[in-house]
Parts: C-alpha cells; structure tokens; sequence
C-alpha cells in the first residue's frame, strides 16, 4: 500500500464520517505494511506528495480529545453557601482548605478566626480550633490562612497569619511548631516535611518532620521580590 492509496482511504473515511474500530485497525495495519518497507530501502522511495498523508494523521491525532478534559457542569455547595457571617452554617472570607480521606473539609474561615470542619454532607459545620474569637493566645487565631492535615499524626496544622506562627492542633491540644514567620500557604510532602510560603521574605522553605527548632531550609524564592525565574512576588497558597 502506497502513501496515496491510503491517503485516499483517509479522505474517504473523513468524508464519511465513519471512523470506527473496524477502520482503524484497518489503518493499523496499512502503517504497518508501510513501516516495514521503509526499514527495507532498497525496496521503498518517498514520493514528494506524501507529505499530505502525513497531514491527514495528524489531524486524527488532534481531533481525540482526553477524557479528563470533561468536567460536570453543575457544582454543588459542600460548606458555606448561607451569606457572609458567623454561624455554624456561614463562613466569612474562607481561605484554605484540606480534605481528609472521608471527604471532610476542613476550612480556615479567614475573617472569623476559626478552624472549621463540615462533615461529609453535612448542613453545618463545627469549629474545631479558636473557640475564644480573635487573638494571640494558644486557643486563639488571627486571620488564618491555610489548613492542612498531616496524617501521621493525626492532626491539622494551620497557618495563623496575623500571629504569624504555624500551629499544631491535636485532640483539642495546640503546639507552636514554627514561629516569627510569615507565613500564608502550607504543603506537606509524602515523607512528612512541611513546606511554608512566607508572603513578606517572597520564598518557601521547608522543615524536616519534628526538625521546626531552626530556620527550614529556602526550597523556592529568597533572592528578594522580583519577576525572575529565581524570585517569587508575595507567595501564597502552594501545593
């Protein structure tokens, strides 16, 4: 089979609109053939006009879109969703979330000063950190920003913004783990290390898993605010 046989075959099966598994196939084959002359040259040439072939099954290529590229086009409300304020079932300038593996949501319900969780379905949430409103103590939050969970110790670990200390939250027990940051997003890698985007130094660093007494280690920006592929301009959520 020559390029222009098949490349009329192509133009037929595209004028039909009848591409199906038979055809391909068929097609599968046809290359193959060809593949097979070409890694015998002494028995094969290109003609100038195949070029228009080699057109035609790019355009087949281009024309399978991904099944990922499909996305439902109605979304429901999981948290939230009742106007701005401070009931279990309104959130007020909602900043980062975390969704643990029985698709809780975990919120930091930024301009009320709390950590909130909306179970499964749930009609409202309940607040699991800063019971006591705005401020500084350790049962308090000021403007956090993110939340995440970490898994291997069973607990969520916020970043209170205006505080400017990353907290750990455990059965109703709160630690500092980092302070004098300013911190904004949070991350955690699969081997426990804790990544925090500091929005006022525009870098990320990263802290080893219970290694929190000493500065993390720049991981991203740090050479000042900037446009630069090795600069950062006010980091904030990252993944």
């Amino acid at each position: 089979m020559k390029f222009n046989d098949l490349n009329e075959q192509l133009k037929q099966f595209r004028s039909e609109n009848e591409f199906n598994e038979i055809n391909l196939n068929y097609l599968r084959n046809e290359l193959m053939k060809i593949r097979q002359e070409l890694n015998n040259p002494s028995k094969t040439y290109i003609q100038q006009d195949s070029q228009s072939f080699i057109n035609e099954i790019s355009i087949i290529s281009m024309e399978k879109k991904p099944k990922w590229d499909k996305w439902k086009q109605n979304a429901i409300t999981v948290a939230g969703g009742n106007g701005k304020g401070q009931e279990l079932n309104q959130l007020n300038l909602p900043a980062g979330i975390f969704i643990d593996k029985k698709k809780n949501v975990f919120i930091a319900d930024n301009d009320n000063n709390r950590i909130v969780e909306w179970k499964y379905n749930a009609k409202e949430g309940q607040i699991i950190e800063s019971i006591n409103k705005q401020g500084n103590r350790m049962n308090q939050l000021d403007r956090p920003t993110d939340v995440i969970g970490d898994q291997q110790n069973q607990s969520i670990i916020i970043a209170d913004h205006n505080n400017r200390r990353v907290i750990q939250w455990s059965n109703q027990n709160q630690q500092t783990l980092i302070q004098n940051i300013h911190c904004y997003g949070l991350a955690m890698d699969k081997h426990g290390s804790l990544y925090v985007s500091n929005w006022k130094k525009d870098e990320v660093r990263r802290w080893k898993i219970g290694e929190y007494n000493n500065e993390g280690i720049i991981v991203a920006g740090g050479n000042r605010q900037g446009n630069e592929l090795t600069q950062l301009n006010y980091p904030t959520f990252i993944f």
